[in-house]
């Protein structure tokens, strides 16, 4: 005990630091809990898509169609309020919300969440960290949306 009195005597901006390190994690860690917002890593998303969860793709149709998580509906962020009401349909359903980097992802899962969706997800560093993963993507022009237009 002497010597962590006499370490802290010694190196006070140090320890002072680390304190407060300490304290804004543990403080920005209770207000996502207390937001209810949930980020999962791509390997938790995959166990949920193996549990029949749904994919929300946030990203425009463009960012779409250059690649996307298998099964993932494209509805970009913008235009997520006026689409929330046909959503209805999948409400006691998983959702995973998905984005280009995770920011986003976050964003929509609370207006699900505030809209009565339970377990909704965002999808931590979005597609991004998917690919990082290494995980499947689905490529190609053509999309539901586009296939909706015709």
């Amino acid at each position: 005990m002497d010597k962590f009195l006499e370490f802290t005597g010694n190196h006070t901006l140090m320890v002072l630091v680390l304190m407060i390190s300490f304290f804004a994690v543990i403080f920005i860690e209770l207000r996502r809990k207390a937001n209810n917002l949930v980020s999962i890593e791509a390997t938790e998303a995959i166990n949920l898509i193996n549990k029949d969860a749904i994919i929300i793709d946030l990203r425009s149709v463009d960012a779409f169609s250059k690649g996307h998580i298998v099964s993932a509906r494209n509805i970009p962020f913008d235009e997520l309020d006026v689409k929330i009401n046909s959503l209805e349909s999948i409400k006691p359903k998983p959702i995973v919300t998905v984005c280009e980097t995770g920011t986003t992802s976050n964003k929509a899962a609370n207006t699900l969440r505030v809209a009565g969706f339970e377990s909704v997800y965002g999808l931590r560093s979005g597609m991004i960290g998917w690919n990082q993963a290494g995980l499947p993507v689905v490529t190609g022009k053509k999309t539901k949306n586009k296939k909706q237009k015709k």
